[in-house]
Parts: C-alpha cells; structure tokens; sequence
C-alpha cells in the first residue's frame, strides 16, 4: 500500500484488474493477494476524472526501486514481444504496485524471499488519458492562430455557368505539357 493512502485506478483500469484476478485465482498464481490488496485498496474514478500525475495502464513512468538507479518503463496490461525493457507488465508484482500511484508516493515492494524494497514513483512522463484530453482542448495560443474560412459571396452570387470552359472540354491554357495522351 502507497505510504500517502489509497491507489488510484480508472474504472477501465480496475475492470482489467478484475478480470486478471478472476483468470489466476483458479492456477493459484502468486500475484492472487497482491491484485486483491490493489482491488480492495483502490479509489476507482473515471477515465476522464484521473489526475495526469497518476499511473495508469499504457503511462510512461520514471520510477526507483530502492537505491537503484531511476528506470523509465511504460506500464503495459501483459507481456508483449518487441523491444525488451520498454514495457512493464502489470502481471508482475512490480508493475501493479506502480500503477495506481501518484507522483511521489512509495510502496514497499514485496518478492517472495527478498527483503521488501521501496519503490517511489518520481514522476508519469506520459498518461494516456491526460494526452486524450489535451488532444481535445486546444490552449489559448494555438485558438488565436487557427484558420477559420469565411466565405461571404452576397446573396446575387452565382456560379460561373462552364468553369471548366465547357461540357465536354476542360479549358487549356497554352504551356507545351499536354498531358498523359500526349505519349
């Protein structure tokens, strides 16, 4: 458990989370109590409610376990093949006991046989949900740079009868390129 209070998780990433408890409950998989303490301990909010200093499925994060150096991860739902170390699965007890987290919290990061270690999240580089967000606001700056087409003709306008110089022949304008049919 975060050493500021309860996990974060959007109702889509605790829906996930569920579901991965039901799946491994019947193997008798050791990740079983840690996904039922994220479960339980979890305050569930809206996709579009989450704080973009919350890690959440599919966040780039900048994390120490211990005295180790900072690691940079993206949070995935489960193993993928590609490029080894970009992802963190959150099938690992490593990768669920980051998501959830704020900005500056700890957990204590607990592995059968080791001394539990201390995990801080430093800070969420990229969150998904925040990204969607910013994608749909655009900020003051770029809203008095953006083009607006105005067309205002009057009402007598009217369109030239044969723009194209006729119904059956499209204008030319002199230049020696005749075209394709030229060859």
């Amino acid at each position: 458990m975060s050493a500021h209070g309860r996990c974060c998780l959007t109702a889509k990433d605790y829906s996930i989370l569920e579901v991965m408890l039901e799946r491994r409950r019947g193997f008798g998989d050791a990740i079983v109590p840690a996904l039922e303490r994220k479960l339980a301990d979890a305050r569930v909010v809206l996709v579009d409610g989450v704080d973009p200093g919350v890690a959440t499925l599919n966040s780039r994060v900048l994390f120490r376990v211990g005295d180790a150096p900072a690691q940079t991860r993206t949070l995935i739902q489960q193993e993928v093949r590609g490029m080894v170390g970009l992802g963190l699965p959150v099938t690992t007890p490593l990768g669920l006991a980051l998501l959830g987290l704020s900005e500056g919290e700890t957990v204590l990061f607990e592995r059968p046989g080791v001394r539990p270690e201390r995990i801080v999240l430093d800070k969420v580089l990229y969150q998904p949900e925040a990204a969607r967000r910013s994608r749909h606001v655009l900020p003051k700056a770029a809203e008095s740079r953006r083009l607006v087409l105005v067309h205002n003709a009057g009402d007598d306008w009217q369109p030239p009868e044969n723009p194209l110089g006729g119904p059956d022949k499209i204008r030319h304008r002199g230049g020696d390129d005749d075209g394709p049919s030229a060859a």
